[in-house]
């Protein structure tokens, strides 16, 4: 297996790092003030949860007209633009007295711009990669991804003890700007791996060419439902424990990266390769013990627990990538990032929905009953005939 320290001797896997890393730093601080200020301007669980995790509602947009971008425009430009753009949108949000309506279009807007995202990053990132490199490289990222949570939200708490969730908003903005500049100077200018103009037909094309195979679909929706339900849970920290949400935020970040070193590093590829269900059982199961209303301690830990589940994708994404020819790794891994961010948002506006009319603790506890229940029946599904037929090749365009 592909160590660690080898890839950061490969060509553009150090910037591509550090400018996610940025990136990552800059929406946990960004998400967190943001639904800080919602919930401070209104009380409402539902609005604040949405604030943090709308941007993920227009993933579903972007995945159907925007995604074959993910293969025909040059990484490093679309990269780096999709950053600058954070940064400005992110900016707007701190205006004082921005109405409610354009502060959640600019969410909106972002998340269109951010389903692009996934795609070219994590294209580009099978593509500077040797086949052997690709989980290893995934998982150094989604290391680096919980180390900038834990220090986003921790950073995040503290600052806004002492500085107003707008004044936050301009940090995570200027994190959004070095990202930018750190891509833009440090990438090459690849061409685009696949021909043709980007269009909505192209990416309606090659999506249905992904779904049509059942292995697949299963592999989607197993990356995507039961992640998206257990995100619903994490929408509520604010509602759930106000003065600790950061705190939850970043044990939940500690959690998955503990989960992320032990399957991208430490376990075997055949081992791994049986864990799936597993860790996404472990994923929902912790968060049942909010049903009993606990103290922000056994919360913490339970969270802790759970988010080591997170591991899941890794082995999810490694099959995707066996079930996909490199002509269309982008767009393969732009609908899996679109989906479940997609399924987050929707999640996260379920869930703070319920606990409007009941509590953020009984909301918490059926979205993980019911990420429990869909990972038992995809489990039962992927067991049927049929699941493991063999794949016909994609069409490139």
């Amino acid at each position: 297996m592909t160590g660690y320290r080898s890839l950061f001797r490969t060509p553009e896997f150090t910037p591509l790092f550090l400018g996610t890393a940025a990136q990552t730093a800059a929406q946990t601080v960004g998400g967190l003030a943001l639904g800080t200020l919602v919930f401070r301007a209104t009380g409402s669980p539902l609005l604040s949860a949405v604030s943090m995790f709308g941007q993920s509602l227009a993933q579903v947009l972007g995945a159907t007209v925007l995604l074959s971008g993910a293969d025909r425009l040059p990484p490093r430009t679309a990269l780096s633009a999709i950053a600058l753009v954070f940064a400005a949108g992110t900016a707007a949000q701190a205006l004082p007295g921005l109405p409610a309506g354009a502060l959640f279009a600019v969410v909106l807007l972002l998340g269109l711009v951010a389903s692009l995202g996934g795609g070219v990053r994590w294209g580009l990132l099978n593509e500077i990669l040797p086949k052997d490199g690709y989980v290893p490289g995934r998982s150094l990222f989604n290391m680096v991804n919980g180390l900038a949570q834990i220090a986003g939200f921790a950073t995040g708490g503290a600052l806004l003890a002492v500085l107003s969730p707008r004044v936050c908003l301009l940090l995570a903005a200027a994190l959004y700007l070095t990202a930018a500049l750190v891509l833009r100077l440090g990438l090459s200018a690849r061409p685009p791996r696949a021909t043709g103009r980007p269009s909505a037909s192209a990416t309606w094309r090659a999506n249905a060419a992904l779904w049509s195979s059942r292995p697949r679909r299963l592999t989607y929706l197993g990356l995507w439902l039961p992640n998206g339900m257990v995100v619903g849970c994490e929408s509520l920290y604010v509602s759930y424990a106000p003065q600790a949400a950061g705190t939850l935020f970043a044990c939940g970040a500690l959690g998955m990266l503990a989960g992320d070193v032990t399957v991208g590093r430490l376990l075997p590829a055949a081992v791994r390769a049986r864990l799936a269900t597993p860790l996404l059982l472990l994923l929902a199961a912790p968060f049942l013990v909010f049903c009993a209303h606990p103290p922000v301690p056994v919360a913490a830990a339970c969270v802790t627990v759970a988010s080591a589940g997170f591991g899941a994708g890794l082995v999810q994404q490694e099959r995707l990538m066996r079930l996909t020819p490199d002509a269309l790794a982008g767009q393969a891994l732009g609908l899996h990032s679109a989906g479940m961010l997609t399924l987050q948002g929707v999640s996260a506006a379920a869930a703070g929905t319920l606990a409007q009319f009941t509590s953020p603790a009984t909301a918490m506890t059926a979205m993980a009953a019911g990420s429990l229940g869909i990972t038992l029946a995809l489990a039962g599904a992927a067991r049927r005939p049929g699941a493991r037929q063999k794949e016909s090749p994609l069409p490139s365009s």
